[in-house]
């Protein structure tokens, strides 16, 4: 049985008086039409080509991203603590803090009170700030990295007769 017939068959078999609705799921084969698309685009063959030479240094700034993660919350869990209990009663729940402040989104329902805490968040507001910096950095070198070798493998050809251009 062919993919699109998968995706389209619970649709034709819900008419009847019959229930059917764990069919549904086979809608899910609908998805793996939409990764079949990326064969036919040049642009997303060349993401995934950039993100698969870049793969070391992206897991490197992930792992640099939670280890700062872990360690702001650490810390803010340590200095305010006392002053909110049931805001940051543990390291994991100071997480959420963390991400919101990492991420620079600042929900705005956990906040540092002490001066302490409060100077934190913005060290830590300002790192999020260069630590989603570089990925995009990351990925726009190998952009440029992927364009350089494409130039380089292609000689330049003149498209309308062919001939080597010098």
């Amino acid at each position: 049985m062919d993919t699109p017939i998968l995706a389209i068959f619970p649709f034709y078999v819900g008419v009847g008086r019959l229930d059917l609705r764990f069919l549904r799921a086979l809608r899910l084969f609908r998805l793996l039409r939409v990764l079949k698309l990326a064969r036919y685009s040049e642009s997303l063959a060349l993401l995934g080509r950039v993100f698969r030479a870049k793969k070391e240094e992206l897991v490197v700034t992930l792992c640099a991203v939670l280890f700062l993660l872990f360690l702001a919350s650490s810390f803010i869990y340590y200095v305010e603590h006392e002053a909110q209990p049931e805001a940051f009663s543990s390291i994991p729940a100071a997480m959420w803090w963390g991400v919101a402040t990492l991420t620079t989104v600042g929900y705005g329902d956990v906040y540092p009170v002490t001066v302490a805490g409060k100077v934190l968040g913005a060290i830590v507001a300002m790192l999020g700030i260069g630590l989603f910096a570089l990925p995009a950095g990351i990925l726009a070198s190998g952009f440029a990295d992927e364009m350089r070798r494409k130039r380089t493998d292609e000689t330049a050809m003149c498209p309308h007769c062919g001939r080597q251009i010098e």
